[in-house]
């Protein structure tokens, strides 16, 4: 019967790893930074789609065309705003890496915190993470890691950490700037299983913060501060 993308006028492209391909026809996908440049091949940045959108489209939010302007059009001046981040590679193919809010600033640095947080989670020991940005003055932010380890792994949390920092030196590069990580017992969670990286956030820069009512147990919050003060953050800042 042959390849239906064919049958149907689609472009066919060999897969890539880690990529969903290239965009549709009709869909000019860029990549830009926070000055609503575009970037280069392999960098990271906000993903977005440049306008006119191609015919089918959602032209608006119901009875809500100012809401839908200042959530999707906005912030980057002549694009679609899609509220992911990622690249593009030399060959066009898209790589989508994260939420937009999960990027941030490391001394001019865009960096992808979830990619980081890959890294970590392929670590055999551990069994889930966080990786959030604190304000540094030096730096403007910096990646702070949270691990949680798998029941029964009794090796010492300073060798499984310096692991994980070198994993991700070697597989995201020194520019990630990636040196300090903690094991914690648990992560503050929703009660649907979403973790609190806001809330841990506010709580690392010192800001003012309301328990969120979906939170699982709030009592995971001090424990998270107690943390920060052992490893010697303050406002997010390494003592």
């Amino acid at each position: 019967m042959g390849d239906l993308r064919q049958l149907h006028g689609a472009p066919s492209f060999p897969g890539k790893a880690e990529s969903p391909t290239k965009p549709a026809p009709g869909w000019d996908v860029k990549i830009v930074n926070a000055e609503n440049e575009e970037m280069k091949p392999n960098e990271t940045g906000a993903l977005v789609v440049k306008l006119l959108l191609p015919p089918g489209s959602l032209p608006t939010l119901w009875n809500n065309d100012k809401g839908f302007i200042e959530a999707y059009l906005e912030e980057f001046p002549g694009y679609y705003k899609t509220a992911d981040a990622g690249y593009i590679d030399e060959n066009g193919y898209v790589s989508v890496m994260s939420r937009t809010d999960d990027i941030i600033n490391v001394a001019g640095h865009r960096l992808s915190t979830g990619a980081m947080e890959e890294v970590l989670s392929s670590h055999p020991n551990v069994a889930e993470c966080a990786v959030l940005g604190v304000a540094d003055v030096l730096k403007g932010q910096i990646p702070l890691g949270f691990i949680v380890l798998k029941a029964g792994v009794t090796r010492a949390h300073s060798e499984i950490i310096k692991e994980v920092i070198q994993m991700v030196r070697e597989r995201i590069g020194p520019v990630a700037a990636f040196k300090t990580a903690t094991v914690v017992k648990r992560l503050p969670k929703t009660r649907s299983g979403k973790i609190l990286r806001g809330t841990i956030q506010k709580i690392a820069d010192n800001e003012e913060y309301k328990v969120p009512a979906t939170i699982d147990d709030p009592a995971i919050l001090k424990e998270i501060e107690t943390v920060l003060i052992s490893i010697g953050f303050a406002g997010g800042r390494k003592n």
